[in-house]
């Protein structure tokens, strides 16, 4: 009888594991403490809103010429209340352009005011300023 040879089963060594490095405790910084609420001051009484004050270069009265006369009329206005004016009178003729809204197309009054058939309303003020004394 043949002997069989039996191998041991031999362990496998495994080498050691290396012992991982211990971790360093991080100290966690402390919230930096509240400081205690202010007190409210005692509610003073609210501040009375004053009445806007008109600039007194926007007031000052001119003397419209002949040709814007005919639109806006003869008495001396100040120059924001000729733009409203002028304003009017366009709307009330229909004269803005229908395609551009932003342009005027001028009448025969009008022409003779701006000197051209058709004015962007950012001239207008420039226009209107040759014609105030």
């Amino acid at each position: 009888m043949a002997k069989k040879a039996t191998k041991k089963a031999t362990a496998k060594k495994t080498p050691a594991k290396k012992a991982a490095p211990a971790k360093k405790a991080t100290a966690k910084k402390a919230a930096p403490a509240k400081k205690a609420a202010a007190p409210k001051k005692a509610a003073a009484a609210p501040k009375k809103k004053t009445a806007r004050k008109p600039n007194a270069a926007f007031m000052q009265a001119f003397t419209p010429s002949a040709e814007l006369a005919a639109v806006i009329g003869a008495a001396a206005a100040a120059r924001t209340e000729v733009v409203k004016k002028l304003w009017a009178y366009i709307k009330k003729h229909n004269l803005q352009n229908p395609k551009n809204k932003r342009n005027i197309l001028a009448d025969e009054k009008l022409s003779k005011v701006f000197g051209k058939k058709e004015v962007s309303m950012f001239e207008l003020a420039s226009l209107i300023g040759k014609h105030l004394k």
